[in-house]
């Protein structure tokens, strides 16, 4: 179990240093990331972008020379030769830099060029918060704007193997609704009831799924106590699956801004995990981001 974002940094300078290549390198807070991974012994890197711009960037670091630097360009140009490479094998993560996310996942689900995998992709940020005991996945308030069954499934087995990957022996998932009781008018719950059914599906995980359950119920042991709920795993979700992607954006602003979480994120599902960060996530947020693809990468 990981209590907090913070011990991604840990795990992952301990284990074998990883190497991403980070797309629109030219951009100095993804600079700024790269070189504390590289310093912390988290990650390797390689830069693809404006190269001229890139070395300056480094130089201001102090770690001119300190990483291979591929020209390209555009923005395109970029993304289509950082995916390039995690094809070939030379790097275990993605990162998108300075650039467009469409640029960025128009590369990665290329036909021909591209590292799509058949499985659906989907995004899977990790919070944590002073008042909860451990680190949660919230999925996916980035990618699949309204999933429909058999895509939660896929959203729900993408979390619980990256936990996997992280040492998971035992996962709980919540699947979150506004109640906890089934209304045929409302497909959220509906759907809910039937992925908590899917116990074979989740058994290779070691994975308790409940739901429909609200939020309270997923989180909190007093409100199960209050409700007289009790189902595996009830109030204390290491998964919160949303019904759609507002949901989950507003579970995870809401953490940041209102709760003051730590936080990690990654796209999952291709053939490498790609860090996805805002321009408004701190800097630590895209450093913690960095070990995460690192590790599960």
């Amino acid at each position: 179990m990981i209590k907090d974002v913070n011990q991604l940094l840990d795990m992952a300078a301990s284990a074998d240093k990883r190497k991403i290549a980070v797309a629109a390198a030219h951009d100095s807070d993804v600079i700024d990331a790269v070189v504390r991974a590289n310093r912390q012994g988290i990650a390797d890197a390689v830069l693809v972008g404006r190269g001229k711009d890139i070395e300056a960037l480094l130089e201001k670091e102090g770690m001119k020379g300190a990483f291979e630097i591929v020209d390209s360009e555009s923005d395109v140009d970029s993304a289509a030769k950082a995916v390039a490479l995690a094809k070939e094998g030379r790097v275990n993560c993605l990162m998108k830099g300075l650039l467009s996310t469409a640029d960025m996942m128009r590369a990665v689900i290329n036909k021909e060029t591209g590292i799509r995998t058949g499985r659906l992709i989907s995004h899977c940020m990790f919070y944590s918060v002073p008042s909860y005991p451990k680190v949660m996945i919230n999925t996916d308030g980035g990618m699949n704007v309204a999933p429909d069954l058999e895509q939660k499934a896929q959203i729900l087995e993408n979390a619980a193997q990256t936990l996997v990957k992280l040492g998971y022996d035992h996962i709980y998932a919540s699947c979150v609704c506004g109640a906890e009781t089934v209304n045929p008018k409302i497909q959220a719950t509906v759907d809910a009831a039937a992925l908590a059914d899917m116990k074979d599906r989740w058994a290779p995980y070691h994975m308790d799924v409940i739901g429909p359950v609200g939020l309270d119920l997923a989180i909190s042991p007093a409100a199960c106590r209050h409700k007289h709920f009790e189902a595996p795993g009830c109030g204390e979700a290491d998964i919160l699956l949303v019904p759609t992607y507002e949901v989950g954006n507003g579970i995870g602003k809401t953490m940041t801004y209102f709760a003051g979480a730590h936080s990690a994120g990654i796209i999952v599902g291709a053939a490498v995990p790609m860090v996805l960060t805002s321009r408004a996530d701190t800097s630590d947020t895209k450093l913690a981001s960095i070990a995460l693809g690192a590790l599960v990468g």
